[in-house]
């Protein structure tokens, strides 16, 4: 018998979220919770996996009067039995000091990037969150107790960072705030020592922790299953990420013997990595790439485009430790302020010369605007701008990065179908971005089901990618942290051009492109699986 209508179980659903992660409430634009962080000592978390565990049982009597019910019902109810598996059988919270810093820099970090605050309202909620920060990582001192060496040893990259955020923000927010200058100062001296207390923990920790960060191949196909609705296993994908990686590297084989005639792609990407804006006009190349995307799908009508600004900018400095290189920050679900977000990190003027040309070779202007249409148009900006306008709470929150990066990946492969890439070289580029995509699915399925090690990991990435071992490492430590994500980019890609297939098939002649972007982003970052049963064309 239904117990109620699924949307006041919805409701009750978001309001046990916010109270559990207070972080993810400031980044969605909730602001009751902007004063605390949140606490995931398994005392804390009873009682929300028991809340979370009875809401989902409300769920499956909850009456669902139409099909998009059932769709966003499915979807909550998937993402309950995730978070709940994750906290009480990968547990994170025990295992990796980064799930705590995490959470105590995004903190920080969202607070400062949203403008729908006053001035005081924002300095009283750093305020409050800075004279929090030391019972939090008491809480995380006392929980950690199965610490794994490679999250630790990203922890301490990490911190020092941490440390300078915290300052930052602080100084920043007191400028601002000038009466809340005295109690921000003793707040950030006792998080600095706080902080300076946990990198303590953390050198400890780190000659007893585990090396065992891998998922497991039940767990990792449990995420495969309930996170991103995929009928494949990690062998499936294992296999796929195989073919894409032979297919791909032929097709740069070929590209590149038509730009130089000798066909070796990696010495043609390096040539052409010397060509890159200075560090005088690195954000004004994004932003033009930006504009450019931006145009080019209003003009094509590719997509409706969202009223919500994206503006590119360099990162400011209170948020340079956390973005070392670029990063996309969408509008807050709730938030009055609509603007999106991309930060460019320009070197800092204070390294050596060599350092700073190895880090604007990474901004190549053959691949800016892979990267613009990715990020921004239309990328994540305009897909997450269009999944927040949506009356659902489910679709304006909820997503699976099997969505969310298949949308992007999959936008590189159509705009260059439309024509977008303004030479041989763009296209170059944007193919080196699909291979990425490819060993990513080997090194997720790799690391976490196959027995590959962190080094091995590592030296695949240089040898095969030619990525500087530094880079290499950032990457695999996230691809240990975050099992079954990197793998979503390259097969979330494979699904939205079968879906696409599909949806022209059963349209006959009256298939558009903006047809079919219409009907799917209305799911917002839903799995493709739910998305395909609500257009009719389940297999």
């Amino acid at each position: 018998m239904a117990v109620g209508q699924f949307r006041e179980v919805e409701r009750s659903y978001f309001d046990l979220r916010w109270h559990l992660d207070p972080v993810a409430a400031t980044q969605a634009g909730v602001t009751a919770h902007d004063d605390r962080f949140g606490r995931f000592s398994p005392a804390a978390l009873a009682p929300h996996l028991a809340a979370l565990k009875s809401i989902s049982a409300a769920l499956e009597e909850a009456a669902v009067p139409s099909l998009d019910d059932e769709i966003d019902r499915t979807a909550l109810l998937n993402d309950i039995r995730v978070t709940v598996r994750r906290l009480e059988r990968e547990r994170p919270q025990a295992k990796n000091p980064g799930f705590w810093l995490s959470h105590l820099l995004g903190g920080l970090h969202f607070l400062m990037l949203r403008r729908d605050r006053t001035a005081a309202e924002q300095a009283r909620a750093v305020a409050s969150r800075l004279e929090d920060l030391p019972a939090f990582l008491e809480d995380a001192r006392t929980t950690l107790v199965e610490p794994v060496r490679v999250f630790v040893a990203t922890a301490l990259q990490v911190i020092e960072g941490g440390l300078d955020l915290v300052k930052q923000v602080a100084a920043t927010v007191a400028e601002r705030a000038p009466e809340q200058a005295e109690r921000l100062a003793a707040a950030t001296d006792a998080a600095v020592a706080a902080l300076g207390a946990f990198t303590r923990d953390l050198w400890r920790w780190l000659e007893t922790a585990s090396d065992h960060f891998a998922l497991g191949e039940d767990d990792f196909n449990f995420r495969l299953h309930y996170e991103h609705v995929l009928r494949d296993t990690a062998p499936e994908l294992w296999r796929y990420g195989l073919h894409l990686k032979e297919e791909v590297e032929a097709d740069l084989a070929a590209r590149a013997r038509r730009l130089d005639g000798r066909g070796r792609w990696h010495d043609v990407v390096d040539r052409l990595r010397a060509e890159h804006p200075t560090e005088e006009t690195l954000v004004d190349a994004y932003a033009r790439e930006m504009t450019r995307a931006r145009d080019f799908v209003g003009q094509r009508g590719l997509a409706a485009l969202p009223a919500a600004p994206l503006d590119v900018v360099q990162t400011p400095a209170f948020m340079r430790p956390v973005i070392p290189f670029a990063a996309y920050d969408s509008p807050g679900a709730y938030s009055t302020d609509r603007t999106g977000w991309f930060y460019v990190t320009v070197p800092d003027a204070r390294l050596p010369a060599e350092q700073r040309e190895r880090i604007l070779r990474d901004h190549c202007r053959f691949e800016l605007a892979a990267t613009a249409l990715h990020e921004g148009y239309p990328g994540h900006h305009l897909q997450l701008v269009h999944a927040q306008a949506q009356p659902s709470h489910v679709r304006k929150n909820i997503w699976t990065p099997l969505t969310v990066e298949g949308w992007a990946l999959y936008c590189e492969d159509m705009m260059g179908e439309e024509g977008f890439y303004a030479s041989e070289e763009e296209l170059l580029f944007q193919r080196v971005h699909l291979l990425w995509r490819a060993m990513r699915i080997l090194l997720d399925v790799g690391l976490h089901t196959r027995g590959m090690t962190f080094h091995q990991a590592v030296t695949q990435l240089v040898e095969q990618l030619h990525v500087d071992p530094a880079n290499a490492e950032a990457e695999v430590r996230r691809y240990c942290a975050e099992p079954a994500y990197p793998l979503c980019y390259a097969v979330g890609r494979r699904e939205l051009l079968k879906l696409r297939d599909d949806y022209r098939a059963s349209s006959g002649g009256d298939f558009t492109l903006r047809r079919f972007h219409d009907a799917i982003l209305q799911y917002g970052g839903l799995p493709v699986t739910l998305i395909r049963w609500g257009l009719g064309l389940n297999e």
